[in-house]
């Protein structure tokens, strides 16, 4: 990772982490727990990539940004750190993955109890939408468009759906289409989803959302590989869940159906797709295409 790079992605979780503080500061009094809880989930050590495609999507398109975009993509990446953590709070639960560990962590379900992880999902959940359609700096076309576009990513036609899908698959054997397909529900929605809202709050046009869009789908899926990549390799404490979790439970992975060394080619086929995507587009973009390098070469 480049001084640059390491630079900007400080910068922008440094963004969301205080925006995030100050949409949930420690309270007392009624709902301490379920506050408790949802700041337990939000402010756990995770990597904050989606916030971070936020603000490098809205940097690819309009160069300087006033305090009013500044604002408005701080307001896009909480609502989409909302999202991605109720996910994993809901993803984590006896019902689902039934796991103990998330970023080195107990999980939700065990450091409160299992009836307030499901509420702090909830509740994190509906706050992404809150926060989307209250907004101060966006007019009311741009937040109905953000709140269709977060919709589709985390519902029935999104996230919801591979995680579905992904149930359903245990002890059952996958082909490679089957499990792209879950993968760029599960994965790739959410994250297609926080390079486009970026970009849409700061005006992208149609042939540049297009490239854009492109891009997403190449590191959605590159997230993915190296996640079954990284589920393999690398050790419990320095994943931060529990290692081989998926073969132990019969999932299929892109490490089982191609192998490691082709899961690592197929990793960086991605890499390269995501790159030529971006080839209209200046160094302003130049975030966007360390973070896809970034995707691919992280140990965690």
């Amino acid at each position: 990772m480049s001084d640059d790079f390491s630079q900007f992605v400080a910068n922008c979780r440094h963004r969301v982490d205080s925006a995030l503080q100050n949409l949930l500061p420690v309270t007392m009094g009624a709902g301490e727990r379920l506050r408790d809880a949802m700041r337990y989930s939000l402010f756990n050590g995770g990597k904050r990539v989606r916030p971070i495609l936020v603000y490098a999507s809205g940097l690819a398109v309009g160069g300087a940004l006033n305090p009013a975009q500044q604002a408005s993509l701080d307001t896009i990446a909480c609502a989409l750190e909302c999202i991605h953590a109720y996910s994993l709070v809901h993803d984590d639960l006896p019902a689902m993955d039934d796991d103990d560990l998330r970023r080195g962590k107990p999980t939700c379900h065990i450091a409160f109890d299992e009836a307030t992880a499901i509420l702090a999902g909830d509740a994190l959940q509906t706050l992404a939408f809150e926060l989307l359609s209250e907004a101060p700096h966006l007019d009311d076309a741009c937040k109905i468009t953000l709140l269709q576009q977060l919709t589709r990513a985390s519902g029935v036609r999104g996230m919801v759906l591979g995680q579905s899908i992904d149930l359903a698959a245990v002890n059952h054997q996958l082909d490679l289409t089957q499990l792209e397909t879950m993968h760029r529900h599960k994965t790739g929605a959410l994250i297609s989803a926080s390079v486009a809202m970026g970009a849409i709050a700061c005006g992208a046009d149609e042939p540049r959302l297009h490239a854009l869009g492109t891009y997403a789908a190449a590191i959605g899926l590159a997230f993915q590989v190296q996640d079954d990549i990284l589920d393999v390799i690398t050790d419990t404490a320095t994943l931060g869940k529990q290692q081989g979790a998926d073969i132990a439970r019969n999932k299929p992975t892109y490490v089982s159906l191609l192998g490691l060394d082709n899961a690592r080619a197929k990793a960086r086929e991605l890499h390269q797709q995501a790159l030529a995507a971006l080839t209209e587009f200046d160094q302003r973009a130049q975030p966007l295409r360390a973070l896809s390098a970034y995707i691919i070469e992280r140990s965690h």
